[in-house]
C-alpha cells in the first residue's frame, strides 16, 4: 500500500529561510532555488525574534513539492546558521490535513523533527487514505525517513476492500519502485496481537508479516482460525489477501493442528 504520510513532512525537511522574509498574508518563501516552501494563513504570519519561530494562522497551509499540510496553526522553529535561519522543527496543530499524490492523512497535531527526520501524527480520528486502502490508529502515525519505516501505534488497521488486518502496532517498510522511482510499502509487521478478518475467515494471533505484492499474510502464535461456528487451532497460518483463504500449520508440541467443526443445521 502507497502511503502518502511517509511524506508527511518532507516537503518541509531541510528548508532555510533567509532573515526577514516574511509577510504576512502573502505567505513565507525560501530562496534556496529547490523545492522552496510556501506558507499562507488567513490570519496573518508572525514572526516571534526572541522565540526564534514563525506562527502562521488561521487555515495555515505550508506547500512544497507537491506536499500540501493544512492546520488552524503552523509553528516554524529556526535556529541561526551561516547568517541563515535554518528550520529545524515544523508543529501542525488543529485539524491537520496532509495531501500529496491523491493521498490524505489527517489528525490534530503533527510534528516533524528535521534533524532526526522523524515525523508525528497524533490525536483523534487518526487516519489515512490512499487509492489501495485506509489506515487508521489510536495512538500515532510515524515516519522515520533514514529507516524507511512507517508506523501505526495502538489498535492500528489496514482496511482494503472487506479485508482488515489490525494490530498493536503496525510497522510499514517502504521501497523505491525501480520503474516509477515512487515510495511503495512492501512489507507490513503486525505486533501486540494480529487480528485479520476475510469474506469467510477471522483469523488470530500474536504477530505476523504482511507481504503486500504477494499479498499474503502470515501469522504465528496461538493462531487461531474461526469460520462461521468452526474453529481451528494451530502455530502459524497463512492467509491470502485476495481470496480470504487461510491455511493452518503446526499446533503445540506435537506439531499438529486441532479443529472444532460444528454440524450445520
Amino acid at each position: 500500500m502507497r502511503v502518502a504520510f511517509l511524506v508527511l513532512c518532507f516537503a518541509i525537511a531541510m528548508g532555510t529561510l533567509p532573515p526577514g522574509q516574511v509577510r504576512a498574508q502573502e505567505g513565507i518563501v525560501s530562496n534556496d532555488g529547490d523545492g522552496a516552501i510556501e506558507i499562507e494563513a488567513d490570519d496573518g504570519i508572525e514572526w516571534i525574534r526572541d522565540l526564534q519561530q514563525y506562527r502562521a494562522y488561521g487555515n495555515a497551509t505550508a506547500k512544497r513539492d507537491g506536499v500540501t499540510i493544512v492546520a488552524d496553526t503552523l509553528i516554524a522553529y529556526y535556529r541561526e546558521e551561516d547568517g541563515r535561519q535554518v528550520i529545524f522543527r515544523l508543529d501542525a496543530e488543529g485539524s491537520v490535513v496532509i495531501t500529496s499524490d491523491g493521498s490524505e492523512a489527517s489528525g490534530d497535531k503533527a510534528v516533524y523533527h528535521m534533524d532526526k527526520k522523524v515525523a508525528v501524527l497524533v490525536g483523534e480520528d487518526l487516519q489515512l487514505v490512499t487509492d489501495r486502502g485506509t489506515i487508521t490508529a489510536e495512538e500515532s502515525l510515524e515516519y522515520w525517513e533514514e529507516r524507511r519505516i512507517a508506523v501505526a501505534r495502538g489498535d492500528a488497521l489496514v482496511i482494503q476492500n472487506e479485508r482488515r488486518l489490525k494490530a498493536g502496532v503496525l510497522t510499514a517498510f517502504i521501497t523505491d519502485d525501480e520503474k516509477t522511482g515512487s515510495a511503495r510499502v512492501t512489507r507490513i509487521d503486525a505486533t501486540g496481537g494480529v487480528h485479520i478478518s476475510t469474506p469467510t475467515d477471522i483469523v488470530t494471533g500474536k504477530e505476523g508479516v504482511y507481504m503486500v505484492d504477494e499479498e499474503k499474510a502470515t501469522l504465528c502464535g496461538g493462531v487461531k482460525i474461526t469460520r462461521d461456528n468452526n474453529q481451528l487451532n494451530g502455530t502459524c497460518a497463512v492467509v491470502n489477501m485476495t481470496t480470504g483463504r487461510s491455511t493452518l500449520t503446526g499446533g503445540g508440541e506435537s506439531g499438529k493442528v486441532k479443529g472444532l467443526i460444528l454440524p450445520t443445521q
